[in-house]
């Protein structure tokens, strides 16, 4: 073996790296658990004391680099919302409200007609919006201007699209338009859910233009972020005050709080620690929070005490750097303090009228802690801002010719022209607030006074931070607010069971692979598989926490497939060393010789399998996206560990001169000398597949599928009572508050159910997700215990619920059949070109085609009377995906046999060198099936209620998929291509 030097160098680098990564998971989960026993079941106090340690250095990394709670919570593993609890939700930004508020909603008969056939062809079609809009536009009148007056030509646009620009100008113009308000959306979502206090919280644009995908681990309230995310924007310009103008208030409010009896109570800066049992350990882990002794703790509360208000909000007396109206700093965890202390009658009473405040939006310090609070002046009599964000037109960032500074330019409409002009006059030295949705995000100061509504904004922006503005101020009142079209709320009951499942499942299916390797390959050969296997677990969980990949249930399953899979790796190289062996070789020379007669195979076989994968990744959304990363990363480490870890242990049993083992005497036998005439019978092999194929088709055609709301569109709740209950009698319930009966079905056991229901689904908005849930829990009321509250049904018995938009749903759909069809193209492909024939191809795609139509088959054929579900949701998509990853892992192994026997011995008839190889292989194949098998089953009855039709699909496609690599792939090859060899060889 060359360069065994680098290749242990680089396994030793690999998994330091891993340990490394993997480091910080552990120390949050540290923290986390002093948070509870100090908390002691209150989660504010437990929240407090995570707050308060949030820039606090908890782990040091050998001494070299420091790292707060923070820093580590941003690279420990992220868990998915399956696993942890939390809401997904999918968000719209409508590009036809945006074009129709950009026309100023034209009533142009043209214009109006364009829309609403650019909407239908959206239907069939994966081009952008305005694209659509402009060929459609073109088809209905060729000779129309959408530079008209009547349609763009309009004086908010004049700068952008001239009198009689051309059609594709405007089209551009467009595009960057939508784009541009796309970004302001998400750029304002980004913004409040950063405000939500959630941790590790995900937002992403979708591939298809205008949506947006957030992740928000741990929520409760899914109604308040349904109506917090959805809220239309609102930017404000505020004058302000100084903090030499209101520090007088100030104290009068720390005055007034320190004269009221129960204060101490209300505004009390810091919890009080109990006695009892615990309290030396309570107290110790007050000091972590605190940093400070007991005797500094005391002067603290006594400082309180005093300076209630001052205590919480340290006053900006002329610090440098900050703008004009920062009245003062606060700790985020006393923010929420700070508010209370505002809204307090007594406190208002103290306060001038026209005195409000505000946050800055982003903290100021590098560790996320301090924030500024900023003083706001009120000048109306209604307590409106004096210019709102409709007065903006355009902003953009540029660097300042003689400074080279990033700054802001902003131009404004003639109304709002005149306001800003009036304003700056007003406040010349002053600063004035630009505010989004009741948070600061800049207050520069009026340099003089402003005509004709063009103004520059400068600071010490970085170029990235004038952007962030720039597109703040072009948000304004956005045309087309987001809407919700698909949503999903799991809660953390339910996530933990599914932790637990998981893990069951992860560790039987683990253990079960080891004793197999023993059990098939002696302690010699299979304790080096099993190192192989742990080693390249133990990279994959590293490389998904350096990558920040979250890891869900369908994660787990990818992970725990990608170990029974890897085994075949170890099969095919063992199987072929043991081949090298009785050939009469030497053990060094058969274990050399085993290694490089197995390369062809292995590479071929996963690298099929990882383009399945990175295709999964491409299509895939959601936990289907964490499925394949698992499965990608998992391929890739399973041939590195199989490949060379492997073969170093190997290589340092020789050295040692330890003999090594490859079989036991149980095993050393079986399917040795098969000898199945594989092409003589195999018209046999065709009318039982013809069979099967017929009756799939046939229960495809008349039963159809049990589309899960991902294909349909709809909602779905997963309901848990505290007895069980009869889903009929559920059905009726819920029929008479819906006017139709939803789906009901048993969901894991018989007190726990999954609801399905299209009511409304057509309708968007707060107040329908508002009802819906009413209706829901007004049906469900009466299996409840007495005085169950809503809220407390949503909260306890509401293990999940998902939303579904018919939109989305037709996206989900198209995209399943373009994953499936563009699988089956690369494989051809890749076959034909890898194996220089493209009745090779042919083959593999035929026995896919037939793998596929079975599996869809017997999912039609037995969805109504499996007692679990077995819906076509992403998930199947995703196993049938894999299926065929698998099955052509299988049909390549015995394509490269067949080549390698064909090469070998090309005298010998073309029948008998097929039968030989296929037979070569059977031990092979059923070896890696059975482990296969293994591993799945345990993942069917351990992994929990959720990913048991995704695994069926698994279990059914791999006995499919290992037969037809045998007994179809290879003879349509044959047929269509050495058969006719045969026929000509013999004319010869």
């Amino acid at each position: 073996m060359q360069n065994k030097g680098a290749i242990r160098l680089l396994a030793i680098v690999f998994a330091l790296v891993s340990l490394y990564q993997l480091t910080f998971t552990y120390v949050t989960k540290k923290v986390e658990k002093d948070a509870r026993l100090y908390g002691a079941g209150d989660i504010k106090k437990e929240q407090t004391y995570l707050d308060s340690i949030r820039g606090e250095k908890v782990y040091s990394f050998l001494g070299i680099k420091g790292y707060t709670y923070k820093e580590c919570k941003e690279l420990e593993m992220n868990l998915g919302l399956d696993l942890k609890g939390g809401m997904n939700v999918t968000m719209e930004v409508s590009v036809v409200d945006i074009i129709k508020a950009m026309a100023n909603n034209s009533k142009d008969e043209t214009f109006v007609a364009a829309i609403e056939k650019a909407k239908q062809m959206q239907a069939n079609s994966q081009d952008d919006f305005v694209t659509l809009f402009g060929r459609a536009f073109s088809e209905i009148n060729p000779s129309a201007q959408l530079s008209s007056p009547d349609i763009f030509g309009t004086l908010e646009l004049k700068d952008k699209i001239p009198f009689g620009a051309k059609n594709d100008e405007v089209l551009k113009v467009l595009k960057s338009e939508t784009e541009a308000a796309i970004d302001n959306t998400f750029n304002i979502l980004r913004s409040r859910i950063d405000r939500f206090g959630v941790a590790q919280p995900n937002i992403q644009k979708a591939d298809v233009s205008g949506r947006i995908i957030i992740e928000l681990p741990g929520i409760k309230d899914a109604a308040r972020v349904r109506k917090l995310l959805q809220g239309t924007a609102s930017l404000e310009f505020w004058e302000t005050f100084t903090y030499s103008e209101v520090g007088g208030a100030l104290n009068a409010v720390n005055t007034k709080l320190a004269e009221i009896n129960a204060a101490s109570e209300v505004i009390e800066s810091k919890p009080e620690v109990k006695k009892e049992a615990k309290a030396d350990e309570e107290v110790a882990l007050l000091d972590k929070i605190e940093g400070e002794s007991q005797d500094s703790l005391s002067n603290a509360k006594e400082l309180a005490k005093k300076y209630p208000l001052f205590s919480v909000l340290n006053p900006n007396q002329g610090r440098s750097g900050s703008s004009l109206a920062v009245v003062g700093y606060s700790h985020i965890k006393d923010t929420a303090r700070v508010n209370n202390i505002f809204a307090m009658p007594a406190v208002k009473s103290v306060l001038p009228r026209n005195l409000k405040f505000f946050w800055g939006v982003k903290s100021i310090d590098d560790a996320g802690n301090i924030f500024e609070l900023y003083a706001i002046k009120v000048t109306s009599r209604d307590g409106k801002a004096p210019l709102d964000g409709d007065a903006v037109t355009s902003a953009r960032e540029e660097i300042d010719q003689r400074s080279a500074r990033a700054e802001v330019s902003m131009s404004m409409n003639g109304e709002g022209s005149k306001v800003w002009a009036r304003l700056t006059k007003d406040n010349l030295q002053r600063a004035i607030a630009i505010v989004l949705d009741g948070y600061v995000y800049s207050a520069p100061t009026v340099q003089s006074e402003i005509k004709g509504g063009s103004s520059s904004i400068s600071g010490n922006f970085t170029i990235a931070e004038a952007k962030d503005l720039a597109n703040i101020l072009k948000s304004g009142k956005l045309p087309a607010p987001a809407h919700i079209i698909a949503d999903e709320v799991v809660g953390p009951s339910l996530g933990k069971e599914s932790i637990q499942k998981g893990m069951w499942s992860f560790i039987i299916a683990f253990v079960l692979i080891l004793f197999y390797m023993f059990f098939f390959y002696s302690k010699g050969a299979g304790l080096t598989a099993n190192i192989a296997l742990i080693t390249n677990l133990f990279f994959i969980f590293g490389v998904l926490a350096s990558l920040g990949a979250v890891l869900t249930l369908p994660g787990i399953a990818g992970i725990v497939l990608t170990i029974g899979m890897s085994v075949d790796a170890n099969v095919l190289i063992f199987e072929r060393i043991q081949e090298e062996m009785k050939a009469g070789k030497g053990l060094s020379l058969a274990i050399s010789d085993g290694y490089k007669n197995a390369y062809s195979a292995i590479i071929d076989g996963n690298l099929t399998t990882l383009l399945t994968g990175i295709i999964l990744y491409i299509f895939g959304e959601g936990p289907i996206k964490g499925f394949a990363t698992t499965l990608v990363i998992g391929i890739l480490s399973s041939l590195f560990a199989a490949i060379f870890i492997t073969r170093l242990f190997f290589e340092g049993s020789l050295k040692r001169k330890r003999n090594i083992t490859f079989t036991t005497k149980l095993t050393d036998n079986w399917l040795r000398n098969a000898s199945i005439a594989f092409i003589q019978k195999r018209k046999v092999f065709y009318v039982i597949s013809a069979i099967a194929i017929v009756i799939s088709l046939g229960s495809l055609f008349t039963r159809g599928l049990n589309q899960g709301i991902d294909f349909t569109g709809g909602r779905t709740y997963v309901v848990a009572f505290d007895q069980p209950v009869v889903v009929g009698e559920i059905a009726k319930s819920l029929d008479a508050v819906y006017g139709h009966a939803p789906e009901v079905k048993t969901f894991g056991g018989d007190n726990q159910v999954k609801i399905s229901t299209k009511y409304k689904i057509d309708e968007e908005g707060t107040e329908v997700d508002d009802e819906v849930e009413a209706k829901l829990y007004e049906g469900l009321k009466q299996y409840l215990p007495a005085g169950t509250s809503q809220e407390s049904f949503l909260e306890n018995n509401r293990k999940m619920s998902q939303k579904v938009g018919p939109t989305i749903a037709d996206d989900i759909r198209q995209s399943a059949v373009w994953s499936i069809l563009f699988a089956l193209i690369v494989i051809f492909l890749y076959i034909m070109v890898r194996f220089s024939n493209w009745q090779y191809g042919l083959g593999a795609v035929a026995a896919l085609a037939h793998d596929t139509i079975i599996v869809l088959g017997i999912f039609s054929a037995t969805y109504s009377i499996m007692p679990f579900s077995l819906e076509i949701d992403q998930a199947f998509i995703a196993a049938i995906l894999t299926v065929v990853g698998y099955s052509i892992n299988d049909t390549v192994v015995v394509f490269d046999r067949i080549r390698e026997y064909l090469g070998l011995h090309p005298k010998r008839d073309p029948e008998e060198n097929i039968n030989n190889a296929l037979n070569s292989t059977l031990r092979r194949t059923f070896s890696t099936s059975l482990s296969t098998l293994v591993v799945l089953l345990a993942i069917f009855f351990f992994g929990g209620t959720s990913i048991q039709g995704f695994t069926f699909a698994l279990i059914v496609g791999v006995v499919v998929g290992t037969y037809s690599s045998l007994f179809i792939a290879t003879p349509i090859a044959y047929d269509t291509k050495l058969r006719i060899q045969k026929v000509i060889s013999k004319k010869k």
